[in-house]
């Protein structure tokens, strides 16, 4: 007797395999699709996308940084007489953080004194004599008020600590291109001014303004 060999049942289950692999396959295609985000070139979700640039972050955060200090500033005179009758009222009223000490929003009229690596002190009409008010023109632009000054810029925007500091740096930058470009820094004593800026509220009597706006006249 001729035994013949059934080989269908070997060919069904063989389908079956490559039928589910397929299934599977066709699953993890749908779940890839679902989880993948289209980002058009060139949008703000591809900027976001590259690699953090604090040249550009600089350029693009400083016009919102230098209109909240200016919306937000004091005549000097005024803070002056906050400050000296109790600090910590005056940085809870004015100020942005705390820590080593609230960034206030400052403006000024005043006359330039002498300058020391790059720092002048200014003479403001109605100051108390105790308060030393100065500003930093460059070369070197030093410090993070222009960072800290709103409170919307915050650690946890970035990547690291190295980017926390460049975004700092890349605003003195900006405000340096911006702000000092066109002022010739080096011969400004004994000139009027006008400044607004933000200082470091640490010694109540020493201020050191870094500037967003600044006319020389």
């Amino acid at each position: 007797m001729t035994m013949k060999a059934d080989i269908s049942e070997p060919r069904r289950r063989g389908g079956w395999k490559i039928a589910a692999a397929i299934g599977a396959a066709t699953l993890l295609l749908a779940a890839m699709a679902l989880d993948t985000k289209v980002v058009v070139l060139g949008s703000e979700e591809d900027l976001r996308e590259q690699a953090f640039s604090p040249e550009r972050y600089g350029v693009e955060t400083f016009p919102s940084v230098r209109g909240s200090i200016r919306d937000r500033a004091i005549p000097a005179a005024e803070l002056a007489e906050a400050v000296l009758a109790d600090r910590t009222a005056a940085a809870e009223t004015y100020g942005v953080g705390s820590g080593t000490g609230a960034v206030i929003p400052v403006r000024l009229a005043g006359t330039m004194g002498e300058a020391k690596s790059g720092i002048y002190t200014v003479e403001v009409p109605d100051m108390p004599d105790e308060i030393t008010v100065r500003v930093q023109t460059g070369p070197a632009i030093n410090g993070t008020e222009l960072r800290d000054a709103t409170g919307d810029i915050e650690f946890g925007q970035f990547k690291n600590q190295i980017e926390f500091q460049n975004a700092g740096a890349a605003l003195n930058d900006a405000m340096k291109a911006e702000v000092l470009g066109d002022i010739d820094t080096a011969a400004l004593s004994g000139r009027e001014v006008e400044i607004t800026g933000a200082f470091r509220l640490i010694n109540p009597k020493n201020w050191l303004i870094t500037p967003v706006e600044m006319a020389v006249k």
